[in-house]
């Protein structure tokens, strides 16, 4: 595994501007013309998103992960990838650690929809 350093302090306010929640990924699609990014369906309870995320390389089945609840930030800007429009980002844990990563997921089912921090 490779160290990460800590990343520089920030105000509990920066933190706070980030909308973490959970959501259940209602649907994997592969975006042929990537050889990286899959497409998201994800439900929030009062919303859904699409939400690209580079996982194709990581997992064998990124099918694997339908029906599974999972942490995202839902309130960055919209990112247009590949031709399509991303909606937010998937929290996982290991990428910057070289391993291979893994969903942040809460410990038991909750609400979709459910704000982290």
């Amino acid at each position: 595994m490779k160290i990460v350093p800590i990343k520089p302090t920030i105000d509990f306010k920066d933190f706070d501007k980030l909308d973490i929640r959970v959501g259940t990924i209602e649907k994997v699609e592969d975006i042929t013309e990537s050889d990286k990014l899959v497409r998201l369906t994800v439900d929030f309870g009062e919303f859904k998103r699409i939400i690209l995320v580079g996982m194709k390389k990581e997992r064998e089945n990124p099918q694997e992960i339908e029906g599974k609840q999972a942490l995202f930030v839902v309130n960055l800007a919209p990112r247009k990838m590949m031709g399509e429009m991303s909606e937010g980002m998937l929290f996982d844990i290991g990428y910057s650690n070289e391993i291979t990563p893994v969903l942040a997921m809460p410990e038991k089912e909750v609400p979709n929809g459910a704000s982290a921090g």
